[in-house]
């Protein structure tokens, strides 16, 4: 059941589908376990996110600029997460296997900016451990609020203009034959091989989108910790390069954990199996959201710190209550 568009202006027909079908899994037994699993994860996610976005807001001593960017992770984690896995799981549990054309492009557009804004949320971390440990005395002039604010509001700009443009250039597709996508959500490159006319346009993205939200960024991280490590080994002690290399070991922890599965399925998705490559797509959607807000309270001194002053303060006011209440 196909909708047939007329381009304004000009005698061009687009053939659009009513639906497009996801196709998940193929020829794997008891699946679902696996997206239980996915649910599972994703509600440790989310109580992870809103627990560190809660400490940020409660306690005053955290209203740094490290600590906006570091609630922008966040916030981008738990809206990417929302974005995926609740319709995934309708997808698969419930077998809703067919979503409308343009739900379909909503669900891609959501999804690939709040994962795409992961990235960039950690260069703008990566840029606030470059200047706080080569240039200590220039800090507090440096990354100021307003620049971090200006930096995460510009990077929002820009991964909603480039994903709002590749989403938009699939409205020129035109679908003669399958509308059956083999990933397990709304994935742009899948969608756009289905079509039956010129596909250029929709090919320069593809390869432009991973070189913007992926290379570019994961270039400037090693570049920063670079010059980083140049700058320790030219500290004193070592136990200065240590005490310095410390307030890093969150950041990196969370730049491995969303580089390295992603980087890996992206190079070898012609050579991986569809199944690997749904398996490690989904897991590298949902796995750093979940696991970002565990590395920052463990090992962010800050945090931990802020974490056991609210929880003490709770504590007290239960016992004030109770005092109260027994006079």
């Amino acid at each position: 059941l196909n909708s047939v568009y007329l381009s304004l202006g000009k005698n061009i027909t687009f053939v659009r589908p009513a639906y497009f079908i996801i196709s998940g899994f193929i020829g794997i037994p008891n699946v679902k376990y696996y997206y239980v699993f996915l649910c599972f994860v994703y509600l440790v996610s989310v109580l992870g996110n809103t627990a560190v976005m809660a400490v940020i807001i409660l306690d005053h001593n955290l209203r740094t600029p490290k600590y906006i960017a570091v609630f922008n992770l966040a916030f981008a984690d738990l809206f990417g997460s929302s974005a995926l896995v609740p319709k995934v799981l309708d997808i698969f549990l419930f077998n809703h296997h067919r979503i409308i054309y343009n739900d379909c492009l909503t669900f891609m557009f959501f999804c690939y900016t709040c994962l795409s804004m992961q990235a960039l949320n950690l260069v703008a971390l990566a840029y606030d451990r470059l200047v706080a440990i080569i240039f200590p005395l220039h800090y507090q002039v440096k990354v100021t609020h307003r620049f971090m604010f200006s930096l995460i509001a510009s990077f929002w700009l820009f991964i909603i203009t480039v994903t709002f443009i590749a989403v938009g250039l699939l409205t020129r597709l035109s679908y003669c034959q399958s509308v059956v996508v083999n990933s397990y959500f709304c994935d742009h490159g899948q969608i756009y091989k289905l079509a039956c006319n010129d596909k250029t346009p929709n090919i320069v993205i593809g390869g432009l989108l991973p070189i913007l939200i992926l290379w570019f960024p994961l270039v400037f991280i090693l570049v920063s910790y670079s010059c980083i490590g140049y700058a320790l080994s030219k500290v004193a002690t070592f136990q200065e390069r240590l005490k310095a290399f410390k307030t890093c070991t969150a950041h990196l922890s969370l730049v491995i954990i969303y580089f390295l599965p992603i980087l890996i399925t992206f190079t070898m998705s012609a050579k991986i199996h569809p199944n690997a490559r749904i398996i490690n797509l989904s897991l590298t959607s949902v796995f750093p959201p979940m696991l970002n807000p565990i590395i920052y309270v463990l090992q962010t001194q800050e945090i931990k710190v802020s974490v056991k002053t609210l929880l003490k303060i709770r504590k007290q006011s239960k016992i004030t209550v109770k005092k109260v209440m027994i006079k």
